[in-house]
This record gives structure tokens, C-alpha cells and sequence, in this order.
């Protein structure tokens, strides 16, 4: 375990495979963010304006969790399963877009998670563990989190590296008596290095969503698309997709390296973000479209006891020429 000294809510766990080739640091106390992943050393996310802007102004980088929705809000209410909810329109606890619409759910650094029997470096073997588990609870007994989304859960976080991949799952419990809106998401920043304009893209069949000018999705606008592969070149992308399979997979590859993001389970949505001011290009696992708690369009709703779960893994591979 490595700690910040600036800030214990900063503190980092950091996990490395067993060839030490692949590294992830993660930042329990600022919703679990991923904030680290290197191969033979070289950071492959990128950092943006650092953990800390994360954790207080929910400035995204690496890998954070959007949580308890991704993507944007048409507006700062929502209706579900019989209440009403009224987001705040606080900025230390909700981020805004451009456009002042609420956007990832709660900010990082008030998602405090704790580890399960914390992990410790293995001094066999002189290296970081390979796993990590923590666990985050949602009820009244949060207030400020129970006011943005106000359904009882508890919430598991489980990542491992193996077989040179880096594999994320969460598992929501609706372990109250509350039918629980399952909207979560991930917003890998992949920087895979190299020209830009010359990455090459690799993405699944799935089907394009047709989105407003706030980029709030209204529905498909084509039947689904093919897997294809190009030239990201001076294109840019902020596009939302759904019917998107299990075991999908996305992939960037810059020169010689290669890094895929395979979605195993529990992620039907997706979002395909590359600005053309951004060094980064993003493969956005996700439970459901943008803004479904609002329109409910692929929104999965837990009756009290069950169980949901979703995951996804990064693998690097250097080609060979």
C-alpha cells in the first residue's frame, strides 16, 4: 500500500501481476478510481488534471467509476419505482457539463470505499498483491448520497490482474427493502501513445444512438452497425451506443501496442469518447444509456434481494512486426 501524504483520502492501493509487467494503482478513497496503469513501466491512462481534481471537482481521469449513473442528466430530477428525486445543485458533491447538466453521479472523493481484508505486498515474492476487493454501503445512514440516489444497496468492487489482463467487476445488492435503479459505467482514458491521427480503432457490432444537442440519446438512428476497424485521423467522437453483446470487445492500437478493453458481463450500453484536443480515446462500458434514469429507456431495475453484475477487463499486447 502506497499513502499520499498530502491527503489520506488519497491513499493508493497499488496491484501488480506476476510477471510485474502490469501495474494498477487505485485510490479506495475516491470511488475506487483507478488512477495508475502501467506496462513495463509506461503509464497507458491518461491523467488529465490529476487525483485530485477527481476526487474534489470530479474532473475525470484513468479509470473512474461513474456512479450511481454515467453520462448526463437531462435535468436535475428524476422519477422512479414511486419517488421522486431532486439532485442537488451542489458542485462539491455533482458535476456539471457545458451545458450545467448533472453528469457521472456523485463525485469521487465522496465515495469512500473500504477494502476487504486489505491487501498486502507479498514478501515471497518482493511485489504488490494481484487482488483487491472493497465494499461500499448505500442507505440512510449516508445522507448525502442518499439524497442523490435514494435506494438501499450495497455495493462490491473486486479487481484482479491476470494472465496479463486487468479485470474490473461490480456486483450491486438491493439488500433493502428498495427496488434499486442499476445506471453505473466506467470512462477508461486509454493513452496508447504514438500519432493520434494514426491509431487504429477496433470496434464491436452494436447499434448507434441518435443524440440532442446535449448529447442526451432520443433513440436509435440506424439499425446496428458491424464490427470495423480505421484510422482514427482528424475524426472525433462522442457518440452513445446500446445492443452491445457480452464479450464485445474495443481496441486502440498505436505502433506496436495494442490495448483492448473486452466486456464479459452486465454491459449492454456504451459510449465511444475521443475529442480531438485529448491525447486519450475512451471505450465506456456501461449498465444503460445515458440519462435512463430520466427516460427509463434500458434501464434494469433490482427487486429487493437480487443481485447485478458487471465486468470488464484491459489486456496490452506489444506486436510483433
Amino acid at each position: 500500500m502506497n499513502v499520499n501524504d498530502e491527503d489520506d483520502q488519497l491513499t493508493t492501493v497499488s496491484l501488480s501481476d506476476e510477471g510485474e509487467e502490469l501495474e494498477a494503482t487505485f485510490v479506495p478513497g475516491a470511488g475506487m478510481l483507478c488512477c495508475s496503469l502501467r506496462y513495463r513501466g509506461e503509464e497507458l491512462l491518461a491523467q488529465n488534471d490529476g487525483v485530485d481534481a477527481y476526487a474534489r471537482r470530479g474532473k475525470t481521469m484513468g479509470i473512474p467509476l461513474l456512479y450511481p449513473w454515467a453520462n448526463r442528466l437531462a435535468a436535475f430530477d428524476y422519477s422512479i419505482a414511486g419517488k421522486t428525486v431532486q439532485v442537488p445543485h451542489d458542485p462539491t458533491r455533482i458535476a456539471v457539463d457545458d451545458s450545467g447538466l448533472p453528469i457521472h453521479g456523485v463525485i469521487g472523493g465522496r465515495l469512500a470505499w473500504e477494502l476487504i481484508d486489505p491487501p498486502v505486498p507479498d514478501p515471497t515474492r518482493g511485489s504488490n498483491p494481484r487482488a483487491l476487493a472493497a465494499r461500499l454501503n448505500w442507505s440512510e445512514e449516508q445522507p448525502e448520497l442518499f439524497e442523490v440516489f435514494p435506494f438501499e444497496h450495497d455495493l462490491l468492487y473486486e479487481a484482479r490482474l491476470i494472465g496479463g489482463r486487468l479485470e474490473i467487476e461490480v456486483t450491486v445488492h438491493a439488500s433493502g427493502e428498495d427496488v434499486v435503479p442499476v445506471a453505473f459505467g466506467f470512462h477508461p482514458y486509454l493513452a496508447p501513445g504514438g500519432e493520434r491521427e494514426r491509431w487504429q480503432i477496433e470496434l464491436p457490432a452494436m447499434r448507434h444512438l441518435a443524440l440532442d444537442p446535449n448529447q442526451i440519446p432520443i433513440g436509435p438512428d440506424e439499425q446496428p452497425i458491424a464490427p470495423q476497424r480505421f484510422e482514427l485521423s482528424e475524426q472525433e467522437f462522442d457518440d452513445g451506443f446500446d445492443s452491445v453483446t457480452d464479450s464485445a470487445s474495443f481496441a486502440v492500437t498505436a505502433g506496436e501496442r495494442r490495448i483492448e478493453l473486452e466486456l464479459t458481463d452486465g454491459y449492454p450500453c456504451a459510449q465511444l469518447y475521443a475529442p480531438l484536443d485529448g491525447h486519450f480515446i475512451c471505450f465506456e462500458p456501461m449498465t444503460a444509456p445515458a440519462n435512463a434514469l430520466r427516460s427509463g429507456d434500458g434501464l434494469r431495475l433490482l427487486a429487493p434481494g437480487e443481485r447485478y453484475r458487471a465486468g470488464f477487463s484491459l489486456g496490452v499486447l506489444d506486436l510483433v512486426t
